[in-house]
């Protein structure tokens, strides 16, 4: 084998590994943040996540990716160690669709109808339908399409590259020597094992075993322990993604995925052997196809999840005994950056940990409203804690948004990750405004003076309409409900209006002496307080609105002409109804 023979092999793996990586994030773009939702579904018991990883798997045509997003996963503790081990061993069966699609190379026959199967047949036209889709096409969807067509041509043709290199080792008696090691099963567990943990991709290597199978010699006794290696070896990716410090519940997915392959090669190889021992079948002697490695590589995975599978929860002791209990330092984790590897799923976790931000908003809103009625300390250092922990997740969450920014997304992605940033940013904001109500009430709490009667109720339909529109734009939000969006608009308006005539009372009383400029201020920036909340939920709705319909543009939106819109009018004159600020009395003291 010369040496432009070793750089044309090169060139096809090369060629190979970047025809998965196109075709995997097209994959997953089409797929996206459905994953999420079918994750929730799908782990409750271990048969469905079972079900799921070998979906998940197929979908995005990685293993090795799946079980490093799984250590993201149960790092930032979305999921258990229990439910990510029926994932782990679905993965080892999804993986198999590679190989099975890989095996279209070695088919052989004149017949015209079964010639066009062949990958070389169909695999330029896919590739012209890809380059059509991404140019043409409006639709990310279509375009996403079309980048999976390519990724798979170019996949097709990098195996196709791969298997001409290899041709000439038929003829060297070289080549014949070294598949005679291979005789040896320990010898091709191990090569199996290191060759996959180098490239780290199963599907890589499996597909230089198949296009080496294409050349003559390889029986199935020598690839039957390679392909159980290469299992071992995919685990590399897992290993490695816990170098840097995770939980220990996250290093023990990756303990429960090298347990898996190797008892499941140690027991299916012995068994193997045993049986040839007994029985000296022909097969282990005959050569293998690339279809044959598909199969080999079907059945040992399925098989060693059949034998495995009703001892999970053994493989989650022995995962525990290897990787012992210790004080995690990364022990509070929003976001693992290893979910980055699917910017979908990912978007779909911000969200999800966006609406556990905004419920210790609520939190500190309800409490800190009850303050000025009745002040509580155990209650105002709750508060006090919460909000640091508001402040943390708007940190961590924009600065985790921010790479996910940067990776290739569809426009839906990056109109959701526009969304999440801001309608953060409004809640974190609400928090603030929250504590400095909280403020105010510990003031309020110190001072000799109260607030008068009068006060007191103009402050209580405030509060109350500045309650519903919270509750509101946060069901708007959690649910993604259009129409709840479209009714915080109103109430926002009737708020401002209230306040307004609020502040003007207040003004007279102070005017006609009434009332002290020390509790003055303090009422007054308790009505700011509560306008800029209406305000924020305000914002929040409109990003609800404009998830719906991008062509909106919120300042134009917010400045259109209400009076012609019949559902803001009819909603504003409920509101204002139902919350209206009454003159009467407005002349008592403060």
């Amino acid at each position: 084998m010369d040496i432009f023979s070793i750089f044309t092999l090169c060139g096809g793996l090369a060629f190979f590994l970047y025809g998965i990586t196109i075709m995997s994030a097209g994959l997953e773009k089409i797929a996206g943040g459905r994953l999420e939702r079918i994750l929730k579904k799908m782990t409750s018991n271990p048969v469905k996540a079972l079900i799921f990883g070998a979906g998940i798997t197929a979908a995005v045509q990685s293993s090795s990716a799946v079980t490093v997003m799984l250590v993201g996963l149960v790092n930032s503790g979305i999921m258990k160690l229990s439910q990510a081990i029926g994932v782990i061993m679905g993965s080892n069966i999804g993986t198999t669709i590679t190989a099975w699609i890989l095996s279209l190379s070695g088919i052989q026959s004149t017949n015209f109808f079964i010639r066009l199967l062949k990958p070389e047949s169909f695999s330029p036209i896919m590739a012209l339908i890809g380059v059509i889709l991404i140019m043409v096409a409006k639709s990310s969807k279509r375009k996403n399409v079309g980048s999976v067509l390519i990724g798979f041509a170019i996949l097709m043709f990098g195996m196709e590259v791969m298997s001409d290199a290899m041709s000439p080792l038929a003829g060297m008696p070289e080549f014949q020597q070294v598949l005679t090691m291979f005789h040896n099963p320990v010898f091709g567990v191990f090569i199996g094992a290191v060759v996959t943990a180098l490239i780290q991709s199963s599907a890589a290597s499996i597909g230089i075993l198949q296009a080496l199978s294409m050349v003559g010699g390889m029986t199935y006794g020598m690839a039957i322990p390679i392909i159980m290696g290469q299992n071992i070896g995919t685990c590399i990716s897992a290993i490695l993604s816990c170098l840097s410090g995770v939980s220990t519940a996250a290093k023990r997915v990756a303990a429960v995925h090298v347990v898996f392959n190797i008892m499941g090669t140690i027991i299916l190889l012995s068994a193997y052997y045993l049986a040839y021992s007994i029985c000296k079948f022909t097969l282990h002697t005959t050569d293998i196809s690339p279809f044959g490695i598909a199969v080999v590589h079907s059945i040992f995975n399925i098989v060693a999840t059949i034998v495995l599978f009703p001892f999970t929860k053994l493989l989650e002791k022995i995962a525990i005994v290897t990787v012992p209990d210790k004080k995690d330092k990364n022990e509070f984790v929003i976001l693992d950056d290893r979910l980055l590897l699917a910017p979908s799923f990912a978007i779909a976790e911000c969200y999800r940990q966006s609406v556990k931000m905004a419920e210790m908003v609520e939190f500190n809103y309800i409490n800190s409203t009850k303050m000025l009625k009745s002040y509580h300390k155990k209650k105002a250092e709750q508060i006090a804690a919460n909000e640091l922990k508001i402040d943390m997740y708007e940190d961590k969450l924009n600065s985790f948004m921010i790479k996910l920014s940067a990776k290739e997304l569809t426009e839906e992605d990056n109109a959701r990750i526009s969304q999440l940033m801001l309608t953060i940013g409004d809640y974190e904001r609400i928090g603030d405004h929250a504590t400095y109500m909280l403020q105010i009430a510990e003031k309020l709490k110190d001072s000799e003076k109260k607030l008068s009667p009068v006060a007191i109720d103009e402050l209580k339909i405030i509060v109350h309409s500045v309650s519903e529109i919270f509750f509101k734009s946060f069901d708007a939000y959690k649910t993604d409900n259009l129409q709840l969006a479209q009714e915080v608009e109103p109430l926002e308006a009737v708020i401002k209006k209230n306040i307004r005539k609020v502040k003007n009372y207040h003004i007279q009383r102070l005017k006609d002496g009434h009332c002290t400029p020390e509790v003055s201020f303090l009422f007054s920036d308790l009505l700011n307080d509560l306008r800029r909340i209406a305000a924020h939920c305000g914002n929040i709705a409109t990003s609800v609105i404009q998830l719906h319909d991008s062509t909106i543009d919120k300042h134009e939106y917010n400045h259109r002409n209400k009076d012609e819109d019949s559902t803001f009018v009819s909603n504003y004159k409920s509101y204002k109804s139902r919350y209206s600020v009454s003159k009467d009395k407005s002349t008592e003291s403060v």
